[in-house]
């Protein structure tokens, strides 16, 4: 996570408060407001449920420790505020922790479709709500405690495993095609695309598959990994994820199925 940002994230105050503009607190109801009935349309049951307990305000930014009240009621989890982007080995160390790392800034009406860079909105409304399911949590935590063990050639390895679920995954369910990955619930334009477009390949999920396939982050996905529920993940959990690493990279890389990046690229989130 090298990379710079124009953001710079929220301190909480001595009582763990963050103080948001008016203005940020305008984007939030913004983003909010226009998502809510995309994910009500294409997200599972098992994140619209998740939602609905986390009961996140529509007119304001919420606070971290509201968020971690309800997590570490369902699952033991919390969220931890931290800066706009973290090194990798802080991001795992979060994780085997059960600490959610949450950038504390808000995107700006400039950039309200798309941000490289997570914020608050991508990261609550993404990624807390699965949190309260015990599957996704234990498979995240699972995650974290491989990451923290891991060289930085496995972390990279690691990083595609995630994209392809936590970030980017979809679902079978009886209703048909949904998602769950937050990278995606968070895109206003992202979610249909990933359960319409004609364009991107929609794979049977499977670790080491997902572990030796390249992405890209500044555009729509090509590819996406479908899984048949959350069980899925949590039998990931109980594996040993650097056996998976060894196998995946004795298979080596898939072929990228995306071009290589171009200034003259779309971007979207």
């Amino acid at each position: 996570m090298g990379k710079t940002t124009k953001y710079v994230a929220k301190q909480p105050d001595e009582n763990g408060f963050i103080h948001y503009t008016e203005e940020e607190h305008a984007v939030w109801n913004e983003l909010i407001t226009r998502q809510l009935p995309v994910v009500q349309k294409y997200a599972c049951d098992e994140y619209l449920e998740a939602l609905e307990r986390m009961n996140f305000p529509r007119d304001r930014i919420p606070q971290c420790e509201e968020v971690s009240a309800v997590l570490r009621k369902a699952t033991g989890w919390e969220v931890a505020p931290v800066p706009a982007l973290i090194p990798f080995g802080e991001f795992f160390r979060l994780l085997a922790d059960k600490k959610f790392p949450a950038a504390t800034f808000i995107r700006s009406r400039e950039e309200m479709d798309y941000l490289q860079e997570p914020d608050i909105f991508h990261e609550i409304f993404g990624h807390t709500p699965l949190l309260t399911d015990q599957r996704f949590a234990d498979f995240t935590h699972a995650y974290g405690l491989a990451g923290l063990n891991a060289s930085k050639e496995d972390r990279a390895m690691l990083a595609r495993l995630y994209w392809f679920t936590v970030e980017f995954g979809l679902m079978n369910t009886p209703k048909g095609l949904k998602t769950y990955g937050a990278g995606i619930v968070s895109s206003m334009g992202e979610t249909p695309y990933s359960i319409e477009s004609d364009i991107p390949e929609r794979r049977p999920f499977d670790p080491v598959t997902a572990l030796r396939t390249p992405y890209r982050i500044d555009i729509f996905q090509t590819v996406y990994y479908v899984i048949d529920s959350l069980d899925d993940l949590f039998n990931v959990s109980n594996m040993d994820l650097f056996a998976l690493i060894r196998e995946a990279r004795e298979k080596g890389m898939l072929p990228p199925t995306f071009p290589p990046p171009d200034e003259n690229t779309p971007k979207w989130a």
